[in-house]
């Protein structure tokens, strides 16, 4: 498979198609029922991705620095987004339009190539997060986490990770200590 960051460097390097945003403390990025038209890049600060029932919000995604981040499903499809992306922290983006993402994916085979690894890291991503949900022990879900994303306990504050990993702060803080 070849490298996602590939394609992530090369049009990161087209300026021209980037705009800069800067969004404050739990400003949003995405509502629900919008229709995204942007893939971010995260320069600096922390997002989640939330999905919310009528019971209760479900982190099911981080995104930091030198990540990609977008409401997926509705940036193909152009669907309404069925979740918010929301600034933990004051986060910078770097935010391209889906006209000019898609145009530069298509333009030679390489980057065609290059496209379809960061589509294919998106995919592993979702998959990891449907083996997290289905891990039952606290520890092993943790365990995960940890090994995956380690700069995640850095990024992001400990209430949210234990809202992603479905359980109590203090449940996560006594997993980190043991």
């Amino acid at each position: 498979m070849e490298s996602p960051q590939a394609f992530i460097d090369g049009i990161r390097a087209q300026t021209d198609l980037w705009t800069t945003r800067t969004l404050s403390r739990n400003e949003y990025l995405t509502r629900i029922g919008e229709i995204e038209n942007y893939m971010y890049f995260v320069e600096s600060g922390a997002l989640r991705v939330v999905y919310v029932t009528e019971f209760e919000e479900q982190t099911i995604r981080f995104g930091y620095k030198n990540s990609l981040m977008t409401s997926l499903r509705s940036f193909y499809d152009q669907s309404p987004s069925e979740y918010y992306i929301q600034a933990i922290r004051k986060t910078k983006v770097q935010a391209i339009r889906r006209q000019d993402y898609f145009e530069y994916a298509r333009e030679n085979e390489t980057r065609l190539r290059q496209y379809n690894a960061v589509l294919e890291w998106f995919v592993l991503q979702m998959m990891e997060r449907e083996n997290d949900l289905l891990t039952h022990s606290p520890v092993e879900r943790v365990r995960r986490v940890q090994k995956r994303s380690p700069q995640l306990f850095q990024e992001v504050p400990a209430k949210y990770i234990a809202a992603y990993l479905r359980m109590t702060p203090e449940t996560l803080s006594r997993i980190r200590n043991s």
